[in-house]
């Protein structure tokens, strides 16, 4: 199955802003009932016979963020704009959507990269680009598609509020 990244959307039925009742029923959606995983969490997480894990996180009632962990199977994919982001190498994602978007490390953590823009974060163990038998650095290990305003510095969520008032 393909599961559409849709910034600042959602994924398929997930949409950000829905209600916590109507992101877990979202959630289960997911779920293959024909081989439910001992490490789901209901209201929380599913864990696809790919290994694809499928996460809610929800605040005030409110879906703001989605994560996706990658698969060990490739039943399942995450596509963003056409690019299926845990089968490229890190090193290539960054490169392709660096051509529309402005891509930064984490400065507490270069293994993890954010696009503001997209409401998107990448993120991987450790950076090993060179090392394709490496799966866990080689690749980004998960994806988080998140609500306006969810990466803002406390200076940035100040001057959001201001503008919304």
């Amino acid at each position: 199955m393909d599961f559409d990244l849709s910034p600042p959307i959602g994924v398929g039925p997930l949409r950000i802003g829905m209600t916590r009742q109507s992101a877990n029923a979202a959630l289960d959606s997911f779920r293959d009932l024909s081989a439910v995983s001992e490490s789901d969490r209901p209201g929380q997480r599913i864990f696809r016979p790919s290994g694809l894990m499928i996460s809610i996180h929800c605040m005030r009632d409110m879906l703001e963020a989605i994560e996706l962990g990658r698969p060990s199977a490739q039943t399942d994919r995450v596509i963003f704009r056409g690019l299926d982001v845990f089968a490229i190498p890190a090193r290539e994602l960054v490169q392709r959507m660096g051509e529309y978007t402005s891509i930064e490390a984490d400065p507490d953590d270069p293994a993890s990269l954010v696009v503001s823009d997209l409401l998107l974060s990448f993120w991987r163990p450790f950076t090993a680009d060179d090392e394709p038998e490496e799966e866990q650095g080689y690749y980004f290990s998960s994806v988080l598609l998140a609500r306006p305003g969810y990466y803002d510095t406390p200076a940035q969520a100040a001057e959001r509020l201001q503008q919304s008032s």
